[in-house]
């Protein structure tokens, strides 16, 4: 079975990526924002044995290559060993691109992966990638000086003639990089070069910022009531949001406070400014009278996306209506997957008022 890449795009929208060329840093940075944002990482090269094992020769060849000892693996040509190299990452990355779908359903992941720029187009978009490059000249001994790389420093020492199989594996490592490290350089994604001036914090923070990442660190979420402060701040936040579709009826309905007995707007909240939104209502832009409450105009700013404040504002709309005494709430949606990880299961189809078909989603809340 073959998944076109719009598929596989959708199902990892939950996944960033850190890639490059090697000794560039990527693994120390991706654990360094892993760590920041209590993101979980995973690390491509640490799961290659477990990948290895769920592999076959008929379909995995390269994975399943044995050599008998660091003299027959050195002393393959440079093209021998560049292409094998290529047939690895290239059969491991169905065994990633499945376990990234599994663990991403309901949460960020950061992982750090052997991407080249074409099928980064594939499975990502630009925002969710960042490039961390180093001209690939000289790289084994700064490969094998790294505490985690000390049994490929023991493999290449146990070659008849060290210095040869090391300057194989240069050669090698600077044909299969050179041509990607250029082409990076003069696209347009966000890439680093390796700079040991800029620490490992600045590095971080030049990727954060290019992820859209920010830590909340004076976080709430808040039920607004008529005639309040929050209010008024809610009506203006909405008339500035980029929901153009939905925006000047949401804030006609604040502004004329069109809510009875239980309905509600939620509010989340970050250093005192309005970050994102939702609403508890009777009724929705469908003609199911029947069928209520509804969660509804949920919207986060850009720059917050990503941290789990949907997720927040609906818990907190959910509870909300628990103590109202409601067992259940709907969400509609034209998305697939997205409130899934909120626990919500899909209903049926159904058709807004506009004639467009969305998902309606139920999740039991008592």
């Amino acid at each position: 079975m073959i998944f076109q890449d719009n598929v596989i795009k959708e199902n990892l929208r939950n996944v960033y990526f850190i890639s490059g060329t090697p000794c560039a840093g990527k693994t120390t940075i991706t654990r360094a924002l892993g760590k920041k944002f209590n993101i979980p990482v995973y690390v491509i090269d640490d799961q290659f044995t477990i990948h290895q094992l769920m592999s076959d020769e008929t379909h995995q060849p390269n994975m399943n290559k044995g050599f008998r000892d660091a003299d027959e693996f050195f002393g393959r040509s440079v093209e021998e060993y560049k292409s094998w190299l290529l047939g690895n990452s290239r059969e491991q990355l169905d065994y990633v691109l499945l376990d990234l779908i599994k663990l991403s359903q309901d949460r960020v992941v950061l992982c750090d992966i052997h991407l080249i720029a074409e099928q980064a187009a594939k499975i990502t978009d630009p925002s969710r990638i960042a490039f961390l490059i180093k001209e690939p000249t000289d790289l084994v001994d700064a490969y094998i000086s790294r505490p985690d790389h000390q049994a490929f420093r023991d493999f290449i020492y146990s070659a008849s003639d060290y210095e040869k199989a090391k300057a194989t594996c240069n050669e090698t490592l600077y044909s299969l990089n050179i041509d990607r490290y250029n082409y990076i350089r003069n696209s347009d994604y966000f890439w680093l070069e390796r700079d040991d001036s800029r620490t490992v914090d600045e590095t971080v923070a030049l990727v954060e910022n290019h992820f859209g990442w920010r830590l909340l660190n004076h976080f709430s979420v808040r039920k607004v009531d008529h005639g309040t402060p929050l209010a008024d701040q809610l009506l203006s936040f909405v008339k500035n949001c980029s929901w153009v579709e939905v925006k000047d009826h949401i804030a006609e309905k604040i502004s004329k406070w069109d809510f009875s007995d239980w309905e509600s707007m939620f509010v989340a909240v970050e250093d005192d400014q309005i970050i994102g939104m939702a609403s508890a209502l009777k009724e929705d832009y469908y003609p199911l009278p029947d069928l209520f409450p509804w969660i509804s105009t949920v919207f986060v700013s850009e720059e917050y996306r990503g941290l789990r404040v949907s997720e927040k504002l609906i818990a907190c709309a959910n509870d909300y209506l628990r103590e109202n005494g409601f067992s259940q709430s709907y969400i509609p949606s034209s998305h697939v997957g997205l409130y899934e990880r909120y626990g919500y299961f899909f209903v049926k189809e159904i058709t807004n008022y506009g004639g467009t078909d969305d998902h309606l989603y139920v999740k039991i809340i008592r």
